[in-house]
């Protein structure tokens, strides 16, 4: 039984930093994928980070980021707590979205990741 669930999400003022967290569990990354969605009011979701399986040949355990956030967020991973985690900073109100971590096999779009966290809010307000 594959689960993630996302914390952390929150108010925080432009320029400002938030971290997120995914806890997962019935999987490890060495056999799965764990990409960060989000989606703001009136759009669609976005892929914003995901780091790939240890199974993903040679980009194995590496992270890729959106043009948008490159820069600015960083997501990493923490194995013995089986937690991967968005470290967002430099904050931007365009940044205001629901978040969510998804998990499949590979680092994929929207359609074809499989697992889905229930979202956690984050709003960039002044």
């Amino acid at each position: 039984q594959l689960q993630l669930v996302e914390s952390g999400g929150g108010l925080v003022q432009p320029g400002g930093s938030l971290r997120l967290s995914c806890a997962f569990s019935g999987f490890t990354l060495d056999d799965y994928s764990i990409a960060w969605f989000r989606q703001a009011p009136g759009k669609e979701h976005e892929k914003v980070s995901c780091i790939n399986s240890m199974k993903s040949g040679s980009m194995g355990g590496s992270a890729n980021y959106a043009g948008s956030v490159k820069g600015r967020f960083t997501l990493s991973k923490d194995n013995a707590k089986d937690t991967v985690y968005l470290q967002m900073d430099k904050l931007k109100p365009e940044d205001t979205a629901v978040y969510y971590c998804a998990a499949d096999y590979f680092c994929s779009d929207y359609d074809d990741m499989g697992y889905w966290g229930k979202g956690t809010l984050v709003t960039v307000s002044a």
